[in-house]
């Protein structure tokens, strides 16, 4: 086994081990204009704040979350489960998507320095906090120029000391550099997991001495022990259920219609089940040890709704990351 070091934000001096805990779940239902589900289905809040203690008393201390997530809730369970432990937890959070609270509807997006601070002060009041460790803008397509104003606000937050550091969620490498030339920008968000890698947004974080704030390191639940009954038994779930992959949008491409997985996305993992699940770990532990492995940069932040879920997830620390050989193998096999 091999020790995995902690991740420094950027140059901020910030540090956070190398598993975070994705709160887009403990956000709940919530939905678009279409009435398409936007989150993971019900979510039991004194179980979300079970799994945020459990998982700071396992070491996991970096939270990333956004106002747009339950259209608000997911930042006021955090706030919650954060009560009394604000200074052992570091806080990231997103803006730049406009929701309804009361119909719980996601209705447009914002790129505007005016939305970015109203957005900030409610995310503050939500969380309970005075400050955010990293603001993230949620945008991942925003024009170049708007972004670049928006990076520039977010150095006025800084100075403010409303924030401590920030980053753009994106895929878009060009974007992201954009950000990367700000004082303050400590990291990129990016999905990255074994059925998808993402070597430009790896080098790029690597030459700009960036955190790789990776989602959907579990490809949505696909690459999980336990993904849901549609992995399982190949019934999906209903289409009321609340879940995203029940209808998945364009970018979700591990999963089809009613939750079903992809065919060929499925056959993917089971090729290289054997090697994520050696030497004792479960199939989440092994992708999570996958990323490590991929750069010491990738701080993965899989979903977490349960205390079962942080326990299992907090587990993979004590593997490590994958070995050279193994992670050749992963590669030959998903080659072929």
């Amino acid at each position: 086994m091999v020790e995995i070091q902690g991740r420094t934000l950027g140059d901020s001096g910030i540090t956070v081990g190398a598993l975070g805990f994705g709160c887009w779940a403990i956000g709940g239902a919530w939905q678009n204009t279409d009435g398409n589900p936007l989150g993971w289905g019900a979510v039991d809040d004194d179980e979300s704040v079970a799994a945020v203690r459990r998982a700071l008393d396992l070491g996991i201390t970096f939270f990333d979350t956004a106002d747009a997530y339950g259209t608000g809730h997911s930042e006021t369970v955090l706030g919650r489960a954060l009560r009394g432990h604000r200074d052992e937890a570091v806080i990231a959070t997103k803006w730049g998507n406009l929701f309804d609270a009361t119909t719980r509807t996601a209705h447009g997006q914002d790129a505007t320095p005016g939305h970015a601070r109203r957005a900030l002060t409610a995310s503050l009041r939500r969380l309970g906090t005075e400050y955010v460790d990293l603001y993230q803008l949620h945008i991942s397509d925003a024009p170049l120029d708007a972004a670049a104003e928006l990076r520039d606000t977010c150095e006025e937050f800084v100075r403010e000391g409303l924030i401590r550091t920030y980053a753009w969620s994106t895929d878009d490498p060009e974007r992201a550099a954009l950000f990367a030339q700000g004082e303050h920008c400590a990291a990129v968000q990016h999905m990255c997991n074994v059925l998808q890698d993402a070597p430009e947004m790896l080098e790029l974080c690597a030459e700009h001495g960036l955190a790789s704030v990776v989602r959907s390191p579990l490809a949505m639940g696909l690459l999980a022990r336990n993904p849901g009954a549609g992995a399982d038994t190949g019934t999906g779930w209903t289409r009321g259920s609340g879940d995203i992959r029940t209808v998945p949008p364009a970018w979700l491409r591990w999963f089809g219609e009613g939750g079903l997985p992809v065919p060929e996305q499925a056959a993917r993992v089971d090729a290289v089940r054997d090697l994520l699940t050696s030497g004792g770990r479960t199939l989440a532990q092994g992708a999570l040890a996958w990323l490590w492995a991929r750069s010491p940069h990738t701080v993965p932040i899989p979903g977490i709704r349960s205390v079962a879920q942080a326990e299992e997830n907090a587990g993979a620390l004590r593997y490590g990351p994958l070995g050279e050989g193994e992670m050749k193998e992963i590669a030959t096999l998903l080659a072929a």
